[in-house]
């Protein structure tokens, strides 16, 4: 599993059934963390196909859990989780 930061236009929703089976965690809208054993550019790919066409849209892989704050509810927990002991994270950013 890879942690990808994806910012695409806020006023674009994104498919929900195109992107349901992503581990995901919407910090603000249209500012997401992804947890997900795609690779950078299938994800981005994946994300893209379920937007709106000509939707602005940056995919960027994180080394570890940004910190941040003001974010929506839970965030701060959802992130943590990816970094507790026993988590296996597999950097695949192919």
């Amino acid at each position: 599993m890879a942690l990808f930061l994806v910012w695409h236009d806020g006023e674009s929703a994104i498919a929900e059934e195109l992107a349901a089976p992503l581990d995901r965690f919407e910090l603000r809208p249209g500012l997401t963390l992804v947890d997900s054993e795609l690779g950078l550019s299938p994800l981005y790919h994946r994300i893209k196909s379920a937007l709106p066409q000509g939707s602005a849209l940056l995919v960027a892989p994180l080394a570890t859990a940004p910190k941040f704050k003001r974010m929506a509810k839970g965030a701060t927990g959802w992130s943590r989780a990816l970094e507790a002991p026993g988590f296996a994270r597999i950097n695949n950013l192919d």
